[in-house]
């Protein structure tokens, strides 16, 4: 019986209209990234369980893809762990690495590994995939990927204002209204505190985190089950929901956190990334959003969230202030703040608002038609030619009916084509059509690139 050829639920195949698409989107986010001076870096799709395990919460760990060790994985285990059936303690004995969750603790792994060999602070930018074993759906997928920005080694707001700065760039650049929600784990830690529960600040934010998906009264379920008082939630709720405009959330949070030293902290840092970004001129709307919590256990400082208007999608970009991701790896107090544009969900996004530009649909520029093997020596030259000027060219590789080669023309989206018969090669001539308007003229062999570049 014959295999049915299938892929593993939330991963795709990408056709070449779709990679056009596709690289569209990665183009304009790394020519964003070099105009702020970012470096590209990429590391291994696999990490050590080690690196990985305890990074991104409870929740985060049972995302992870593990990878089986090589050989004969269960030999290593004794009897009783595997009479226990217990999953947890087997796959610790048969897996020692897993496939990357984000970019950003990889990164930080990278920052210790090859510290003698930067200079501070160190801006790099990181384009690959990631896997998360997740549940797929509508703007899910378990393969994705990541375009992340981040500067380790300063502690300046100017870095998170220079984030933002580069999240308004890329979504103007494609088009996407988009509203950019801010908030500062600082704030979510001096709310705890005011609370009395201080403790509980990890199942607050991780509660915090699902209210745009599960809704308020799941969350308030989900407090009460992490060991909130009735007191506490009632308080809770309405600081996270103030309405007015920044300036006026801030002054009411200001007043909310005097008793909390590191909720202080939290108003001084977002009054004045607020006062920065005042200072220039965003595209995009910035909103305080004192819900947002962003459950990584990694973040301490400011935190980002991109929502993209006028659909349905969850956010599409994402990052935040993490002072000390470092220390895990031996390198303690090593500042850092990025951002991570979500790419396979801002394809989704630019496909359902209809915002491809039109041009990317063609890689190739000119066509020649085959005639057969003079007609053929007579156009290789000029191919080879318009090569060399940057037009990207091709000749039919089989001499077959033109109804056949100028159906690939069209499907392939070519906007010129190029005939070349007895007639014109007699006359040192080529026929040039133009695919989109139906025009064709007849033109001097030696001026196909003036008459191509003028064309376009």
């Amino acid at each position: 019986m014959a295999y049915k050829a299938s892929i593993p639920k939330g991963t795709r195949d990408f056709s070449p209209e779709e990679m056009a698409r596709r690289n569209y989107v990665f183009d304009t986010i790394r020519q964003v990234y070099h105009l702020h001076g970012f470096m590209q870096i990429e590391t291994p799709a696999m990490e050590t369980l080690q690196t990985l395990m305890g990074k991104y919460g409870e929740e985060g760990d049972k995302l992870l893809f593990k990878v089986l060790n090589s050989g004969d994985f269960l030999s290593k285990v004794d009897e009783d762990t595997y009479a226990q059936r217990n999953s947890v303690r087997l796959t610790n004995k048969i897996c020692e690495r897993g496939l990357r969750y984000d970019l950003t603790v990889p990164f930080a792994r990278y920052v210790v590994m090859h510290r003698e060999e930067l200079q501070l602070p160190f801006k790099r930018f990181q384009i690959q995939p990631v896997w998360r074993a997740d549940r797929p759906q509508k703007g899910r997928y378990r393969e994705f990927y990541q375009c992340d920005a981040d500067v380790v080694g300063s502690g300046s707001l100017l870095n998170e204002l220079e984030l933002l700065q580069m999240i308004d760039e890329v979504f103007s650049r494609l088009q996407i209204p988009v509203q950019i929600k801010i908030n500062n784990r600082k704030l979510l830690a001096g709310m705890a505190e005011v609370l009395g529960e201080k403790d509980k600040l990890t199942a607050m934010t991780v509660a915090m985190d699902k209210l745009d998906k599960i809704g308020p009264d799941a969350v308030v379920e989900e407090l009460a089950k992490a060991g909130f008082p009735e007191e506490a939630i009632e308080r809770l709720l309405p600081i996270i929901n103030i309405e007015g405009d920044n300036r006026s959330k801030m002054k009411e949070m200001s007043a909310w956190m005097a008793s909390s030293a590191i909720g202080t902290k939290g108003v001084e840092e977002m009054t004045c990334l607020l006062d920065l970004a005042e200072r220039i001129e965003l595209t995009n709307e910035i909103q305080l959003d004192l819900s947002l919590a962003r459950g990584l256990n990694y973040y301490t400082g400011a935190i980002f969230e991109v929502k993209a208007m006028n659909v349905e999608m969850g956010s599409i970009a994402g990052g935040g202030r993490y002072d000390d991701l470092t220390g895990i790896f031996g390198m303690p107090g090593l500042s850092g703040v990025g951002i991570s544009f979500g790419a396979d969900r801002i394809c989704d996004v630019l496909q359902m608002l209809n915002l491809y530009p039109s041009e990317i649909a063609h890689t190739t520029d000119v066509l020649f038609v085959n005639f057969g093997e003079k007609e053929l020596a007579y156009l290789l030259p000029v191919s080879v030619e318009l090569r060399r000027q940057g037009i990207s060219t091709e000749i039919y590789p089989d001499a077959v009916k033109m109804k056949k080669q100028m159906a690939y023309a069209n499907a392939n989206h070519v906007p010129f084509v190029v005939i070349a018969g007895e007639e014109e090669m007699n006359a040192h001539q080529l026929t040039v059509k133009n695919m989109t308007t139906g025009e064709q003229v007849k033109i001097e062999k030696d001026k196909i690139l003036l008459t191509i570049t003028n064309r376009q």
